[in-house]
């Protein structure tokens, strides 16, 4: 296939009518790279002229495919070195079968850009040449022959002197006669060679007198000019231009100087084409100038691709104005998006705060009411509001998690935690839930991932917890899934992958792309039927992709979903991270002082509920202001401090005590928000902890008792290569404090219930353990469990004496179940010795 030639510089359709008549021109035509000497384009009928085909000569000099000699080549060059035309020149070439033809050859230079080349164009001579050779020598012979003649008339004339002459003369003439028409018949071949010769270009071309008058033109140039070849004939060559007196410059320099090259005039025809002149002279066999030829190249095309060029330049000037414009309008609106952003967060802040103020006050009176003697009937309604209210504190979590994701405010913690244990605690939730739709829990845990991890348990649970409960919220029947395994790992970090799957209602082909996006669900009846805000996935998608994890989900419509997500965590040596377990007082609460500052009347009193019932004493101060001014006056334990308050903020009023008064006492912040920015805001100004509204009372009191007497925990430190193990303490009352309304007396009582219990059932589960009786051991640990949460044993306790209770189900024998055994033994035993501390303390 040929390669096209105008790949050298196509522009437009011009171009392209310019190539076809280069393809289809009757004379052989190519285009060679001038810096290389290679063949880059050839018509047909240069290639049939010479035998060769397309492959055999593209990417090739003429010297390779034999076509002429390294010395002729050298000697073209050196002509095409002083001037960039050369006109008329004959040449001899090799056809591809290694014979010489005869060509009448013009060369001339094309410049593409970065790029020349040589268009050179072949006219066959070779049999006009071979014709002019033959009358040469006939003239020759005739010349001889007619010698001869007369020497034979003058012997012939002695014998029959008047017939012969006149039969030689008749001879003669016959003969010269014919070798006349011979000649003729030549001349006349010779001058339609130069007439085709002269047609064959698509250029238009004159020949000129010395006075400057058309001798001859082709047809190319009645075309050009619009005027019959009659009528050009004889006339002034300078008529057919707009400029005159520049055309007549052009034919004086050409009969000065022997020729021209380009030089531009515009022939005045209907639409004023811009050509360039090319020529040279032609002289007479005694070398006399008779005349010019001058040939007329269309620079229309290249006029026209300057303008272009012009008007892009000007048009790449605009745009560049344009895209600067757009730069500014661009800055200007990422400064209104980042305000906007800015405005939003304020926004959410403040309707947080303005939503969740009334709901703390009707969940917290609601559940002061419940404590209350009611009729079934009014407990019944007091429940419903209860649950209402829930419903609509997740539905607002939702949205404001969704706006700090969203916003680039969620953080995420980097703790050290216990997978395993971690997973099994949260799925504990689930089970009245999935007991009730009689469905099947099922928990397939890699063995091999390693016991702790360093990431965001919260974050990980917020992610389960939303796939868990939509797998319960949309499963009827049969079984859920949760499986955990290990990806990959390194010397760092692991990779993990969590799968949820369900045999639920299934999502629709066509949902599953927009599941994760906001407020969608499976179909348009699926809030009408299940609830919910169709935010959940789209907080779950955020939040596994925040932190470069991946999610996916499968689902086929009446058989089932599985969601899951993968994410990274890193290795640690470090022990996990235990929530600080809370003591019991060993004064009386009833002496601690506690001063909220809250503005609202409703809260207020929620407040002096609340804290009425925990046995504090409690003051209200309306604002920051008035708390200052309280806290000059007396002494307080603890600051309940709300954020938004009028006159005064709990921002302004926590810097005040902080760096004007420079107490030190706990101020925990009643906030409403959830973005994150006030509790940032919290730790800057001092605020020792916060508690989101609505008050969660048994939250609050933990907190609250925190503060009063710090929590021992475990903690191991390491000093100087040796681990120093501080004391360790198993039992938290502060639950049961609650629990009793800090009655002595009961509390007692169920001290010593425990104490009772406790021993039979620690040497049961040992006996059971030695007799390998499965039953028997599950069965004790079960009766060992539900005491474990009065007393306030660690819930890491109770998850091993579940995990002992799974051991004895799949009836497995196992060192981790003989440690297990083991550490359960020796907590139960010390949580003994300290419950009879208190019991005696309370006897006393």
């Amino acid at each position: 296939m040929k390669t096209p030639i105008n790949s050298i510089n196509k522009k437009d359709e011009s171009t392209d009518l310019f190539f076809d008549m280069f393809e289809n021109s009757a004379i052989g035509m190519s285009v060679i790279e001038t810096a290389t000497s290679k063949f880059k384009f050839a018509n047909n009928a240069f290639l049939s002229s010479l035998g060769f085909s397309e492959e055999e000569i593209i990417d090739k000099t003429s010297v390779e495919i034999g076509l002429v000699t390294s010395e002729f080549h050298d000697k073209i060059l050196l002509q095409l070195q002083k001037k960039e035309t050369v006109n008329n020149l004959e040449v001899h070439l090799n056809n591809k079968k290694g014979k010489q033809l005869c060509f009448l050859a013009s060369i001339q230079t094309l410049k593409s850009e970065s790029q020349k080349y040589r268009l050179t164009s072949l006219i066959d001579i070779t049999k006009q040449k071979k014709v002019a050779a033959e009358l040469i020598i006939a003239n020759k012979k005739l010349k001889v022959q007619t010698g001869e003649k007369h020497d034979r008339a003058a012997e012939l004339l002695i014998a029959d002197k008047e017939l012969a002459f006149q039969n030689n003369e008749k001879e003669k003439r016959v003969i010269e006669n014919k070798e006349l028409e011979d000649y003729s018949y030549s001349l006349k071949l010779a001058s339609q060679y130069s007439l085709s010769l002269i047609e064959a270009s698509r250029d238009p071309l004159f020949t000129i007198s010395p006075k400057g008058i058309i001798t001859d033109v082709n047809e190319a140039t009645v075309e050009a000019t619009d005027v019959p070849k009659e009528k050009l004939i004889g006339s002034d060559f300078i008529n057919y231009f707009t400029n005159t007196s520049k055309a007549k410059e052009s034919y004086e320099e050409v009969f000065s100087k022997g020729f021209i090259a380009d030089f531009p005039l515009i022939i005045k025809d209907h639409k004023l084409t811009d050509v360039l002149f090319n020529g040279s002279v032609y002289k007479s066999e005694e070398g006399k100038v008779i005349g010019a030829v001058l040939v007329a190249r269309d620079i229309t095309e290249q006029k026209q691709l300057e303008k272009e060029l012009t008007e892009a330049k000007i048009f790449a000037e605009l745009a560049t104005s344009i895209a600067e414009d757009a730069k500014i309008t661009a800055e200007k609106a990422t400064k209104n998006a980042e305000e906007a952003v800015k405005s939003k967060q304020q926004f959410l802040s403040n309707m947080s705060h303005e939503i969740r103020t009334p709901m703390n006050a009707i969940i917290g009176f609601t559940k002061v009411v419940l404590k209350t003697d009611l009729t079934a009937k009014q407990k019944e309604y007091l429940m419903a509001i209860k649950m209402s209210g829930d419903a609509l504190i997740v539905l607002i979590n939702d949205i404001l998690d969704l706006a700090k994701v969203d916003a680039g405010k969620m953080t995420f913690e980097k703790t050290a935690f216990k997978l395993n244990l971690s997973i099994k605690a949260m799925l504990h939730l689930f089970e009245t839930k999935i007991q009730e739709k009689n469905l099947n829990l099922i928990i397939n845990y890699d063995a091999t991932i390693p016991e702790v991890l360093v990431g965001d348990p919260v974050r990980l649970h917020q992610i389960i917890l939303n796939l868990v409960s939509n797998a319960v919220k949309f499963t009827n029947k049969g079984t859920i899934t949760v499986s955990v395994n290990l990806m990959a790992q390194n010397e760092e970090s692991v990779t993990i992958k969590f799968s949820i799957s369900d045999t639920g209602i299934g999502i629709k082909l066509k949902k599953i792309e927009k599941i994760f996006e906001n407020f969608q669900q499976a179909t348009s009846g699926t809030s009408r039927l299940f609830g919910g805000t169709g935010l959940g996935l789209a907080i779950v998608k955020q939040l596994v992709e925040a932190q470069g994890g991946i999610i996916e989900v499968e689902s086929t419509v009446d058989k089932g979903s599985t969601f899951s997500f993968v994410l990274n965590f890193q290795k640690t040596d470090a022990e996990a991270v235990l929530e600080p377990e809370i003591l019991e007082l060993n004064t009386d609460v009833k002496n601690t002082k506690i001063l909220v500052a809250e503005d609202m009347e409703l809260n207020q009193l929620l407040m002096k509920t609340l804290l009425d019932d925990f046995g504090f004493e409690c003051e209200i101060a309306a604002n920051g202001k008035i708390a200052i001014e309280k806290l000059k006056e007396k002494a307080f334990d603890i600051v309940l401090m709300d954020l938004q308050m009028p006159e005064m903020n709990g921002f302004e009023a926590t810097n005040y005590i902080r760096k004007k008064m420079k107490l030190d006492i706990p101020i925990i912040a009643l906030t409403a928000d959830v973005t994150t920015v006030d509790v940032e805001k919290c730790k800057e100004v001092g605020m020792n902890d916060y508690i989101s509204k609505p008050i969660d009372e048994r939250l609050l009191y933990s907190k609250l008792i925190g503060f009063i007497k710090k929590p021992v925990i475990i903690i191991e430190q390491k000093f100087d290569g040796n681990t120093k193990i501080e004391k360790i303490r198993y039992v938290d009352l502060s639950y049961l404090l609650k629990l009793t309304n800090s009655n002595p007396k009961l509390m007692s009582e169920m001290i010593k219930a425990y104490l009772k219990q406790t021993p039979p059932l620690i040497d049961a589960m040992k006996q059971s353990f030695k007799d390998k009786d499965w039953h028997l051991l599950k069965a004790t640990v079960h009766k060992m469990i539900p005491s474990f949460a009065i007393m306030g044993i660690n819930p890491e306790i109770t998850e091993a004496a579940k995990k002992i209770q799974e051991y004895a189900f799949s009836l497995e024998l196992s060192k981790e179940l003989d440690e297990l055994i083991l550490k359960l033994e020796k907590v139960c035993t010390q949580s003994c010795t300290e419950l009879e501390v208190e019991l005696n303390d309370l006897n006393k």
